[in-house]
């Protein structure tokens, strides 16, 4: 069975920072990327990196804290959060789709995970 699992999340305050893990199992992916859902509020793109090379793309309204990688070996994407702010609290999920091109939209993505709740007070 193919499993996106993410971890790293939790209860932080105002101005730390995570590094937020996600590690496919059951194959690899072209391209993987890291969304964000608030209730209430829609699925919206953070940043996605793929497997054959090239720079990652993040968000239009990126403000320079977030920054995604790649574990080849683990099969594996981290995204490293700093100076996070309360507006950031939500679920982090993470996304796979077979193509190497990436892309912003969720619906290009065919397998997703759980999520992981972040949560910053202030």
């Amino acid at each position: 069975q193919v499993q996106l699992v993410e971890s790293g999340g939790g209860l932080v305050q105002a101005g730390d920072s995570l590094r937020l893990s996600c590690v496919a199992s059951g194959r690899t992916f072209g391209s993987m990327g890291w969304f964000r859902q608030a209730p209430g509020k829609e699925r919206g793109f953070l940043a996605a990196i793929s497997w054959a090379g090239g720079s990652p793309v993040y968000a239009y309204s990126g403000k320079g804290r977030f920054t995604i990688s790649r574990d080849n070996a683990k099969n594996a994407v981290h995204l490293q959060i700093d100076n996070l702010e309360p507006e950031d609290t939500a679920t982090y999920i993470c996304a796979g789709r077979s193509a190497t091109v990436i892309s912003r939209a969720r619906t290009q993505y065919t397998h997703w995970g759980q999520g992981t709740q972040v949560t910053v007070s202030s």
